[in-house]
């Protein structure tokens, strides 16, 4: 089995979780991409999505999905989208397609966060994956220095803008032992928007595609 048909077996199993007559939270990503193919075979039974990301949406909208604003909803029953990185107390590296704020806010709406990977995230200890930034532009050389003084080693990601039109730093050389602690430091700093750790909020499902297919930790 193909990285890719590990992703789609995670992303097809996630439809478990789906209820009908809900507002399905969608996030962003190649496995998440999966997960929405899978959506559209449920479309008639949903009132639609809240999507994470102009792409996403985009993908919604093409398979007949309405896709509401964050802000016409009070809640969401269930949040489904992928990981960079995800530990064993399921805190998670996200952010490498650049929709991490998006993510963290559709995230903390939810009442159920299910993440969808393939085998190759699980990882003992955070940080092998850079941990993404997003920051206003203005502030990128601070908070760079400041990302120097954490212990790491920020590069700019060149020719990239998020939907809310700041940059993304990503820091190299980590060793996240503390995820909760360091996200906290993260996003004191002025100038940061959020940083791509979902340590306080992590994940309640992991659906994991593997060779054998999709293993369920709930």
């Amino acid at each position: 089995m193909t990285q890719d048909e590990m992703k789609k077996a995670a992303g097809w199993a996630a439809l478990k979780y789906v209820e009908k007559g809900s507002i399905v939270g969608v996030g962003t990503g190649s496995t998440v991409n999966h997960f929405i193919d899978a959506l559209g075979t449920v479309k008639e039974d949903i009132k639609g999505a809240v999507s994470s990301s102009e792409v996403s949406t985009e993908k919604l909208k093409q398979l007949g999905i309405e896709v509401f604003d964050c802000n016409q909803v009070s809640s969401l029953d269930i949040y489904v989208d992928g990981a960079d990185e995800i530990n064993a107390a399921r805190e998670m590296i996200k952010g490498g397609g650049a929709a991490l704020t998006r993510e963290k806010i559709v995230a903390a709406i939810s009442d159920k966060f299910v993440c969808i990977v393939d085998g190759t995230k699980a990882v003992d200890v955070l940080g092998s994956f850079p941990l993404p930034v997003e920051v206003i532009p203005m502030a990128r050389s601070y908070v760079g220095r400041e990302m120097v003084k954490l212990g790491g080693d920020p590069v700019y990601r060149e020719g990239v803008t998020t939907d809310n039109g700041n940059i993304i730093i990503d820091v190299h050389g980590l060793s996240i032992t503390h995820p909760k602690e360091l996200e906290d430091k993260i996003n004191a700093i002025a100038g940061v928007v959020t940083v791509g750790l979902f340590a306080h909020r992590g994940a309640d499902v992991v659906i994991t595609g593997t060779e054998n297919g999709a293993q369920i930790e709930d």
